[in-house]
């Protein structure tokens, strides 16, 4: 019997791989995330104290004293940027030891099946278990050998930048990764930390950076709408994304954005799509906002983690766009204003993920539900920045073809569940006519139109895309159901299969 070593550095083994416990790297980025919790805790005392002393002292030493606390509250906004950093990091290097021991157990079932015989040492005889072994090693070798290097770059002092021209409002998300990449890692921590709200929205800064920002926002904004008795459907929506950020689950997530004006908006990836080779960002349809904002990131999160089950080979991050005003009733529904507000925005975000992106491109997938299919079809139609699309229960794209979206032949997806109503509500004019005449349960019968409000249904085989199928009782909302066939056609379509 021939045995072959595997060509693996030897910072890991096949011992300590599989005696690694992934849980065990998610506590301590959990611990991390925990301290800079108490550190914002601790530093929103210092502005109450500040008035209080402003109130009570004055004179030169009391000015002194309150610049004093100034300079205390800086710093410990500070610890709280290196805090989510090495929390991003750790959190990150788990995500990939899940995927490097899901691999492993790969390699060790083929092992058993196929009656080789993976050695103490990591060796084993040439046969599928093989490369099946190789890949997991290597998975793990790569992330621990890039989180060693993060980890390293973390010993930074905030500098302030030199007065350098900063991108305008017109200026590409290429141009802003540029003016980013060109200050230092003390620059970078000095404008996190000192002008958060200057970065935390800019396409084109990378989405680790954005996330800090945004933190940091987020707490400001929380305290704020508190104080002045804000919207309480928005604070519950914060409050439920606060805790969302700060629990242990797997995969981190990453507050790339966030707008409490109106019905509130966020962006939020579940891995970080920097660094991941699939990246789906998934834009909701009417009535999202920050208030539903719980059902819509479990559903793009049950995507990410379908997709890391079948393909743990690469990393997947799943993002929630939720960054255009999406109707709230049926009136503002049956127009496309909303979407094609939105459509520009989408546009530049995706632009911003591929310029911020570390290594080979990612591949690129955007889906759209029900209205946000509209939001992803006039996006496309216009050049959207996407390896492929998926509508899902859509009401019409805008279009009348696939041919017409500016996509490679044959990257455009579509499904609706035969117990989705929006193909019998979201009809054109010409077909409601249709309907009242025969009645509803007679069209009902006759199936869905292939004419919609907003265009021929991307669903029917007449407009070109591939239609993929849907459990028949998902309804509206339940094409992300566990275990069901559509979940598994989204997380195929987001590794570039096709279902």
């Amino acid at each position: 019997m021939t045995v072959a070593a595997l060509p693996v550095p030897p910072r890991v083994t096949y011992a300590r791989l599989r005696a690694t416990d992934p849980a065990r790297w998610s506590a301590a980025a959990l611990a991390w995330r925990r301290w800079a919790a108490l550190a914002g805790v601790l530093g929103d005392e210092f502005g109450p104290l500040a008035d209080r002393l402003r109130a009570a002292w004055s004179g030169a030493a009391a000015d002194a004293a309150v610049a004093r606390l100034g300079v205390l509250r800086r710093r410990l906004a500070l610890f709280r940027l290196l805090c989510w950093r090495a929390d991003q990091v750790l959190s990150e290097f788990a995500a990939a030891l899940v995927r490097a021991r899901a691999l492993l157990d790969r390699a060790r079932a083929t092992a058993l099946a196929t009656h080789q015989v993976i050695t103490e040492a990591g060796t084993v005889e040439p046969g599928p278990a093989a490369p099946e072994l190789a890949a997991a090693l290597r998975l793990a070798d790569t992330a621990d050998h890039g989180a060693a290097t993060r980890l390293a770059e973390l010993a930074v002092t905030a500098t302030a930048p030199a007065a350098t021209d900063r991108p305008g409002c017109t200026a590409s998300p290429a141009q802003v990764r540029q003016w980013w990449a060109g200050l230092s890692p003390a620059e970078r921590l000095w404008m996190l930390g000192d002008e958060p709200a200057a970065v935390a929205g800019l396409n084109g800064i990378p989405v680790a950076d954005r996330d800090l920002a945004n933190r940091l926002l987020l707490a400001e904004r929380r305290a704020y709408l508190t104080r002045t008795g804000g919207d309480r459907d928005t604070l519950r929506g914060l409050d439920r994304l606060a805790a969302r950020l700060e629990d242990d689950r797997v995969p981190r997530a990453y507050l790339m954005g966030l707008d409490v004006s109106g019905d509130g908006r966020a962006v939020i990836a579940l891995g970080d799509p920097d660094r991941a080779a699939n990246v789906l960002t998934h834009v909701p349809g009417m009535t999202a906002d920050l208030a539903s904002l719980g059902g819509e990131l479990t559903r793009a999160e049950r995507v990410a983690a379908r997709a890391g089950e079948l393909g743990p080979d690469a990393a997947t991050s799943s993002v929630l766009w939720l960054d255009y005003d999406a109707p709230d009733f049926l009136d503002e529904a049956w127009s496309a204003r909303q979407a094609t507000a939105g459509a520009s925005g989408l546009q530049r975000f995706q632009e911003g993920l591929r310029a911020t992106h570390d290594g080979p491109e990612a591949r690129q997938t955007v889906l759209g539900h029900s209205y946000g299919s509209l939001v992803v079809g006039k996006a496309a139609a216009a050049g959207l920045d996407a390896d492929r699309v998926v509508f899902v229960g859509s009401p019409g794209v805008g279009v009348d073809a696939a041919e017409q979206l500016r996509l490679p032949a044959g990257q455009v997806f579509a499904s609706t569940s035969a117990s989705d109503p929006i193909q019998w509500l979201a009809v054109s004019p010409g077909t409601m006519v249709r309907n009242l005449a025969i009645g509803l349960p007679g069209a009902a019968l006759a199936g869905p139109a292939d004419d919609l409000w907003f265009g021929h249904n991307p669903n029917d085989p007449g407009f070109g895309a591939r239609v993929f199928g849907s459990q028949w009782d998902a309804g509206h909302l339940g094409y992300w159901e566990p275990g069901r066939p559509a979940l598994d056609a989204l997380a195929t379509i987001t590794l570039g299969g096709t279902p």
